[in-house]
């Protein structure tokens, strides 16, 4: 499978903020910010069936996620802000003093032999 390039916007989820009481070390939490929401026709196109492992790519890292299907559009993709999406930031801030986190442009594949039942 080639790896095709998408549009990853991290954000907060409310469900993220209501599990912050429990830890971020619970498992809950740990769920939360490890899967990746992608359009369904981009995961059909990709050969990616919900609940795979997919490894994201930006220019200065990588990481993995739970990936499934969700209301997103076509060629973006969404995960919660976290340990992984920290993987991906690179360290220039701009001059704000907050890296950009928003809108990178990554590659996404498919992790051999990774779906979870």
């Amino acid at each position: 499978m080639a790896d095709r390039r998408f549009i990853l916007i991290p954000g907060r989820t409310n469900k993220q903020g209501q599990q912050i009481n429990v830890g971020k070390d619970h498992a809950a939490y740990q769920a939360i910010v490890n899967t990746l929401t992608m359009h369904p026709d981009d995961m059909t196109e990709l050969g990616i069936p919900a609940g795979a492992t997919v490894r994201v790519r930006t220019e200065t890292g990588e990481a993995t996620f739970l990936c499934q299907g969700g209301n997103i559009p076509r060629g973006m993709l969404f995960v919660p802000y976290g340990p992984p999406t920290c993987r991906l930031m690179g360290g220039s801030t701009d001059g704000t003093g907050m890296p950009t986190s928003k809108g990178w442009d990554v590659e996404v594949e498919l992790v051999d032999g990774a779906v979870k039942a």
